[in-house]
């Protein structure tokens, strides 16, 4: 009995340890466009609208793919769904890597790789991770979804040394092998899902697409963290992560300490990831997502008054957005595991976090076009305080649930 509770345990967390390792891969290469955008333009004589262009139809296919993603998790299993997406993602940068054209890139970059980022996201991984816990999911959830910050501390200073000693195709070609790599310890190391608490066994065709999205919708909670949600991705992916930097060099900072700020950010992010999820697992939750919202507004009052301050600011806004940025994804997904349920979580996480791109595409459009219109980011930061106090207070709508 007790080696089968080892045994147990050891396949938990080894759910864990390859979604920090999948989320890692995949964030560092959405990551690595920006880094190497320069290069390209140089070698290829392509405009910096039309890499970003591609990167943006990237965004669009992951949002489409995301529910599908989730849907796989619900039916076929983690073990199946994490392979999928890193053979996808690992021929798309190797499609990059050897690309001497506008059209390889495109099928490299948003179609193998865009698909493969859309099925290795944080939905997917957070519903693997459920799926694997009875007890401390919250903290298992937090510390295998930082991977899609904390990885990339690792990974993507190994892409610029690539780039900077051989060239940006040893940069793809490191992150495909890589990715490749990663299937066989998946393959080896975790084992198919088991069925939960009552819920029916994976392939087991009880209920249609059709049939759960509609049992899905039907649920009050789903709206609201869809929209909580959707409002998240305006505030982090779409402002912040699009618009902080060039903000910094508005406000007339250096890019070296622009960036390290930045940096600390991403730092910052994975504690507050970790720490969300533990406190998932014994506070009151849509208290502590709506506390989680209301500081990020709070952070964005600090942010509108940065204009003509200290670099110093800066680096304390990183600290205290880093804190309230991806920490919502711990929370969220213990929320749909308990109140739409975990046999349909991968589809209901994989709607949810479609609602989050759509958000971002938002945030990172209105935010350039106000300060294409406006010369000033003012009105993006404090639409984004009332923003983020509306998700705080959809959160406080979601009614406490007793965990069986």
């Amino acid at each position: 009995m007790s080696k089968n509770i080892i045994q147990s345990s050891r396949q938990n967390w080894t759910v864990v340890l390859f979604g920090f390792l999948a989320l890692s891969l995949a964030f560092s290469g959405r990551a690595a466009l920006g880094l190497i955008m320069p290069v390209w333009q140089i070698e290829f004589g392509w405009s910096s609208s039309y890499i970003s262009g591609v990167g943006a139809m990237a965004l669009v296919v992951m949002a489409i793919v995301a529910p599908f993603a989730g849907r796989l998790v619900d039916r076929l299993g983690s073990q199946f769904t994490l392979n999928l997406g890193m053979g996808l993602l690992g021929v798309g940068c190797a499609i990059v890597a050897l690309m001497n054209g506008k059209f390889m890139f495109v099928i490299g970059f948003s179609g193998f790789s865009a698909m493969g980022f859309g099925i290795i996201a944080t939905h997917v991984v957070a519903t693997a991770v459920t799926r694997s816990f009875s007890t401390n999911q919250g903290l298992a959830t937090g510390i295998g979804t930082s991977g899609a910050t904390g990885g990339q501390f690792l990974i993507v200073p190994l892409i610029a040394a690539l780039l900077t000693f051989a060239s940006w195709r040893w940069s793809f070609g490191a992150l495909s092998l890589g990715c490749l790599a990663l299937i066989p310890c998946i393959r080896m190391s975790m084992r198919p899902d088991a069925p939960q608490d009552g819920e029916n066994r994976l392939g087991d065709d009880a209920s249609t697409l059709w049939q759960d999205l509609v049992a899905i919708v039907r649920k009050p909670a789903f709206h609201l963290l869809f929209w909580s949600f959707l409002i998240c991705g305006f505030t982090t992916t779409g402002v912040i992560e699009t618009h902080l930097l060039p903000f910094a060099s508005f406000c007339g900072f250096p890019p070296i300490p622009s960036a390290t700020a930045y940096g600390l950010l991403s730092l910052v992010n994975l504690v507050g990831m970790i720490a969300a999820g533990w406190l998932t697992d014994r506070v009151n939750r849509p208290m502590l997502l709506a506390a989680i919202y209301m500081l990020r507004a709070l952070t964005f009052v600090l942010l509108a008054s940065l204009p003509g301050m200290s670099i110093e600011m800066l680096f304390l806004f990183a600290i205290l957005f880093g804190a309230v940025d991806y920490s919502t994804v711990p929370v969220t997904a213990s929320l749909v595991a308990s109140h739409i349920g975990i046999k349909m979580m991968g589809l209901a996480m994989g709607l949810i976090s479609a609602g989050h791109a759509i958000g971002g595409a938002l945030g990172a459009f209105i935010g350039g076009y106000v300060f294409t219109t406006t010369a000033s980011y003012n009105l993006v930061w404090i639409g984004s305080i009332w923003l983020a106090v509306g998700a705080g207070l959809l959160a406080l709508l979601i009614r406490p649930y007793t965990h069986k």
